[in-house]
């Protein structure tokens, strides 16, 4: 049977219609805001899955062209792999999700959202993390939702929930916000460098805003929920639970009092292997039960060194960051290279600068055409000290890269101000937490370093929560390593400027923060971040008055709009023989706006001469030195600027009489003539005469 639901939210209407499409599913749900619609289904498998030890939950979202009226580019005609918004979009929607269902469910669940249509005034990726909670939420599946995800902009000092396109054009915001009833559970934001009590009125904002979406949520499931099935949840079995806990507990807790991670994670393996061999008959075929004992066994010691000890693993107080170091100009032939370690975490990034025509084309359901700033972030295996196979890009790498790249945004410098395209790429070199925000750090002395004008420097740092199982106590841990990350309930990424934060992310293991504990990670950030500031500004104060002598050189020109297809030429005949003659190339833009980007200064300076030939108009009276292109009987047709051609008669090669015209010029002379007329064809009469001196006059009586 089919149900329909609607609620008004910041002026648009909600529609839920439920019972009607994908009926196979164990949630399914068409939700709309606007004109935007998403198919947001959820499945999961009967049984749990065998052999592994962690929740197999996968989150799609299906962009399809067809939402907003185009048809896919390239040979094949139909969309291929998930583009990074598709990506980065179902990491939105996964993250607020994945804390809220039980503790040892071990199902397949599947959440896909297929974008079906795309209205730009309520983005689709909002409209599919609403629709996701919904459709688990009216499921069988055991949720213990609902939760719910605003938009949050600002303008002129005033915060809006789901602002239009218009709006987010102006907003110096951008910010999401997921909620449950009571606590927030993801936040990621980019801001032009917001203060940071700003930002918290700001999640606080859509917090609030979160809850009359959570109320609708809670009104269809009451209404047409499926009752929940009661799951098979995974338990070490209670003798082998007692007995590796008798067996490993203090030779666990000893083998972690090394602040050092290397010793640590060596004690830590030895007692590992022994335990293994000493329940390998005892418990044959039980390696991850066992292993799942370890690991609750080391958590609890984590949390009780921080909780009662109040003491961090490697010795650190609460706010203390490790030792940083930065460095830059490591790399002779690159545009700009950065260094920036932070205890054992050390990321170098390269900063490349390209013409205008190579900024990255985008074929997505976004407002977004183009980037002209890009960063890439990679994670190779050795830099956890791993052996793995090399593949491609994966989600979390797009998605660090892509924080970092909201980071560093606000300080880019426009397009008029510095006309280059800008890729940089953060290798991770060596990983003990935090490695996306110490690219963040990377990046800003890679940008330095390549002569970047950036408006401010910008600094990352990582967050952490460690609590007790009641909630009731609570420690936030500056600059989180990699085993405080791993056993902690909190990954609170802030990063900004002196001014103000720019970039913030946070996700959660626990069922949401509180309000005191996000007030306090932000504040706490700040302190940091000026710290670790302080240390890059050491190393290089500002960015660099000159770029590379590698980097290319960019010519900035203004010419008549009515004057590009000039420079074109038919079937871009002109601008194709520029490039090849100079080495240059050359973008235009429609309002007359033209760059030419070279390798060496004087090939850029020769395209520009003949560009600003090719554009300048012939003026009546003035002279010009132009090259004899043709001779005829009857004059010498003479180029006077490129591609400017024009007929100085025989009559006006000289003050004398002249026979012939070879008598005067030949082709390829150089001469000066003046424009005496541009007739109404535009056809033009030159004249070499005047150009020339008057002959003295002579004395018939002497």
């Amino acid at each position: 049977m089919q149900h329909i639901f609607e609620r008004e939210v910041a002026g648009r209407k909600f529609k839920a219609d439920i019972g009607k499409y994908a009926l196979l599913s164990n949630g399914a749900v068409l939700f709309s805001y606007g004109d935007t619609v998403i198919l947001a289904t959820a499945n999961a498998s009967p049984e749990p899955k065998e052999g592994i030890d962690f929740f197999p939950l996968s989150v799609d979202y299906e962009e399809r062209l067809y939402a907003i009226g185009k048809i896919p580019g390239g040979f094949i005609k139909r969309e291929g792999k998930p583009t990074e918004k598709a990506i980065l979009s179902a990491r939105a929607i996964d993250r607020p999700i994945r804390p809220l269902f039980p503790k040892g469910y071990r199902n397949d669940v599947q959440i896909v959202c297929t974008v079906l249509s795309v209205d730009p005034d309520n983005p689709p990726e909002i409209a599919a993390m609403n629709a996701a909670s919904l459709a688990l939420c009216i499921s069988d599946i055991p949720f213990e939702g609902p939760v719910s995800s605003v938009l949050v902009g600002r303008i002129d000092g005033k915060f809006i929930i789901n602002p239009t396109s218009e709006q987010r054009e102006k907003s110096d915001l951008h910010l999401i916000v997921s909620a449950t009833k009571e606590r927030v559970m993801m936040i990621e934001a980019g801001a032009k460098e917001m203060p940071e009590e700003d930002m918290f009125e700001a999640i606080m904002f859509g917090f609030k805003a979160c809850q009359e979406i959570n109320e609708f949520q809670d009104e269809i499931t009451a209404q047409i929920g499926k009752e929940k099935v009661t799951p098979i949840l995974y338990k070490v079995p209670d003798e082998i639970e007692v007995a590796v806990r008798e067996y490993a507990t203090e030779k666990l807790w000893e083998a972690m009092q090394h602040t050092d991670r290397i010793e640590r994670q060596d004690s830590v393996d030895i007692v590992k292997e022994d335990v293994f061999e000493h329940f390998a008959e005892i418990f044959p075929e039980a390696e991850k039960d066992i292993d799942d004992v370890l690991y609750r066994i080391m958590k609890e010691h984590v949390r009780r060194m921080i909780l009662e000890e109040k003491r961090r693993p490697d010795g650190r107080t609460f706010e203390e960051i490790r030792p940083l170091y930065s460095d830059v100009g490591i790399l002779p032939r690159t545009h700009g290279s950065g260094l920036f370690q932070r205890g054992q975490t050390q990321v170098l990034t390269v900063a490349t600068l390209g013409a205008l025509g190579d900024v990255q084309i985008l074929d997505g359901l976004g407002d977004e055409e183009f980037k002209r700033y890009m960063h890439h972030y990679n994670f190779p295996p050795y830099s956890t000290g791993e052996v793995k196979f090399l593949r491609g890009p994966g989600r979390r790498e797009i998605g660090h890269g892509a924080l970092a790249e909201r980071a560093l945004e606000p300080v880019i410098p426009s397009e008029t101000e510095f006309p280059y395209t800008i890729r940089l790429v953060s290798e991770v070199l060596s990983s003990n937490g935090s490695t996306s925000q110490a690219s963040v750090c990377a990046s800003t002395l890679a940008l330095m370093d390549a002569g970047v004008p950036i408006i401010r420097p910008v600094a990352g740092i990582a967050m952490g929560l460690v609590t007790n199982e009641d909630l009731t106590q609570a420690e936030i841990l500056t600059d989180i390593q990699g085993i405080e990350d791993f056993f902690g309930d909190m990954d609170f990424k802030v990063a900004g400027t002196e001014k103000g934060i720019t970039a913030i992310q946070v996700d959660t293991k626990i069922k949401g923060l509180p309000e005191e504990t996000i007030k306090r990670a932000i504040h706490q950030a700040r302190k940091a971040r000026m710290e670790i500031l302080k240390v890059m500004l050491d190393r290089i104060p500002e960015p660099r008055k000159e770029l590379s002598k590698y980097a290319p050189r960019i010519i900035s020109m203004m010419i008549d709009p009515e004057k590009i297809r000039d420079v074109i030429g038919p079937g871009g005949k002109t601008i194709n023989k520029i490039i090849a003659d100079t080495g240059v190339k050359i973008d235009i833009e429609d309002d007359g706006r033209l760059y030419i980007s070279s390798p060496n200064p004087e090939s850029g300076k020769m395209a520009q001469k003949i560009i600003e030939g090719i554009t300048k108009e012939v003026q009546v009276g003035e002279f010009y030195l132009g090259r004899v292109n043709r001779i005829t009987q009857f004059g010498a047709f003479i180029e006077i600027l490129p591609g400017k051609e024009g007929l100085c008669h025989i009559s006006k090669l000289a003050h004398e009489r002249v026979n012939k015209v070879e008598d005067v010029v030949n082709i390829g002379d150089e001469v000066l003539v003046k424009v005496t007329e541009i007739d109404n064809l535009g056809r033009i009469n030159l004249s070499r005469k005047d150009a020339l001196p008057k002959p003295e006059a002579t004395d018939e009586n002497s």
